[in-house]
């Protein structure tokens, strides 16, 4: 039996990649086809269901997913907006929670109010996988993208910890707002004090111990399963735990990881493990949908599909209400600091508002409900939130992922940074680098410079990179011609770099070098690929 379902999980998430790279072709965010697959999957028949145990998909789903949203998040950039980033984080989730828990409680019978802030802590967080990966195909200000990024990472935390609480109040039989309140700011800094030990250990780890790359990407894996756990078991906040000691982490990972091999491995293996996480989330949930329609109990489907409708057409009128108005309390404070030259101030709070789509935390949070209660009862209305859940996914994912390129498109929103354009601060970073190396060389290898011819040519090709370098930044003022020039000269290198890897190929069939010596190449002609598709495409 185990291995006709590892065989079916295996079939179904080789499907979810066939519809991921078919997104890819249509330039469609591929969430979109994740929750489009787990609906195609619960009305395939004959499909078999599968039970999980839902413990278990929240230990090992929620703990990587927070960890690699916080690793990801700039410091600089969640410092820098701060502020909308909690007033979204806190505020609106709270607020999101606590209307949704007094709306459902009001339209769905036999609903309680823990009931509805169960349902309003898992629907309140949008997911900024679903909103990058939509954004990343027209151009916005950086500064939205950074808001959402830093939004859904902290609001992740907020919502998950309304959502513990109301599931024991669920499980006790009791509710208090303001006991839930006071117990909320301690475990959040307790869980966050448990993240910040066990970072510094990690650090510690990774910084002074003879580690190899494997063991380092490794580690990454465990830190977060150690963080979540350990807080969860002096009853912390896990999920803070692993929110802020990812941040650290993050923040000092430049000494962390010193060599190019570590931090390549551990890149390498979290984006493949995130993405095979999000695949097979939605993958359950289209095995379980069958039987949670099956079980709504005295609600029909079609009842259950309306307060799905009416609970995502509410939340998201909540947040576009809630975020129009933010943007301007700091204007009418005579705060100047989103004041923008060129893009009114309601431009960026439009798509802010519009870019939130519910994704793989909401759905992983609705999996975890138990099926019983403590005194062996079944979980009230599990199958009922967790199809409205799924509902509010599918909706906002669709509808809003769909329509957001649209209504940027027609508000003409320009992109306008404090920073120079990407190619230009590529280039500046790059001969500021190389500058650096090269007067380091000529500073204290002068003797070997002369003596060492290998010495010699590494001075020889810095300078003649430099040279390189400045032609670059020169050539981004340049006119079309030129501009052709470059692109053909890029042309050039790719083809030549596929003639040769193609000779590396003859070269292993021949059997005449060694195929470690052959993949360093092979890896260094990657590196020199990346260069040119990473910056001029």
């Amino acid at each position: 039996m185990f291995q006709e379902n590892l065989l079916l999980i295996l079939v179904l998430l080789f499907a979810v990649f066939m519809l991921v790279m078919l997104a890819q072709k249509l330039n469609i965010s591929y969430p979109i086809f994740l929750v489009l697959a787990g609906l195609g999957i619960s009305i395939v028949p004959g499909m078999p269901q599968i039970e999980t145990e839902p413990e278990l998909i929240f230990l090992i789903f929620l703990p990587p997913l927070l960890y690699e949203a916080a690793w990801y998040t700039s410091w600089n950039d969640f410092w820098k907006w701060r502020r909308p980033i909690g007033m979204l984080a806190f505020g609106l989730v709270f607020l999101t929670a606590m209307i949704i828990a007094y709306v459902s409680t009001a339209m769905i019978p036999g609903f309680t109010l823990a009931l509805g802030f169960l349902l309003g802590g898992i629907i309140s967080p949008p997911d900024a996988v679903a909103a990058t990966s939509i954004l990343k195909n027209v151009k916005i200000p950086k500064r939205i993208t950074a808001i959402l990024e830093g939004e859904s990472l902290i609001n992740d935390a907020s919502s998950l910890i309304v959502f513990r609480f109301a599931l024991l109040a669920v499980i006790s039989g009791q509710f208090s707002l303001q006991q839930a309140v006071g117990q909320f700011f301690i475990v959040s800094l307790m869980g966050i004090a448990v993240g910040l030990l066990i970072a510094n250990f990690m650090y510690l780890v990774h910084r002074f111990l003879p580690t190899t790359p494997s063991i380092d990407a490794a580690l990454t894996l465990m830190t977060p399963y150690i963080m979540y756990v350990a807080a969860e078991h002096f009853h912390f906040s896990g999920v803070m735990a692993v929110v802020s000691g990812g941040l650290f982490l993050s923040y000092r990972s430049h000494e962390i990881f010193t060599k190019s091999d570590a931090r390549l491995q551990a890149t390498s293996v979290w984006a493949t493990v995130v993405f095979v996480m999000n695949g097979l989330v939605f993958i359950l949930i289209g095995l379980e949908l069958p039987a949670i329609i099956e079980n709504l109990g005295d609600y029909s489907t079609v009842q259950a599909i309306q307060y799905g409708l009416v609970i995502s057409l509410i939340a998201i009128a909540i947040r576009v209400l809630y975020v129009l108005p933010i943007a301007y309390v700091p204007l009418w404070l005579g705060n100047t600091v989103r004041r923008d030259p060129v893009n009114p101030p309601w431009k960026g709070p439009v798509v802010v508002g519009w870019a939130g789509m519910r994704g793989v935390v909401s759905l992983a949070s609705a999996l975890s409900i138990p099926l019983l209660l403590a005194n062996g009862t079944p979980f009230p209305h599990r199958n009922l939130i967790l199809f409205i859940t799924f509902i509010v996914i599918l909706v906002t994912l669709v509808f809003q992922g769909l329509t957001l390129p649209i209504l940027i498109r027609l508000i003409k929103i320009k992109d306008i940074e404090d920073f120079a354009p990407e190619e230009e601060q590529d280039a500046a970073i790059r001969l500021r680098l190389m500058r650096v190396a090269l007067k380091e060389l000529n500073e204290k290898y002068a003797f070997e410079i002369r003596d060492n011819e290998l010495v010699g040519f590494l001075k020889n090709q810095l300078e003649n990179d430099i040279s390189l370098v400045h032609q670059r930044l020169e050539s981004l003022e340049c006119d079309d011609t030129e501009k052709e020039e470059i692109e053909l000269y890029n042309k050039v290198l790719l083809h030549l770099f596929t003639v040769q890897r193609a000779e590396l190929f003859a070269m292993k069939k021949g059997n005449h070098f060694s195929d470690e010596e052959l993949r360093k190449m092979e890896r260094q002609l990657d590196f020199d690929e990346a260069k040119i598709n990473g910056v001029y495409h």
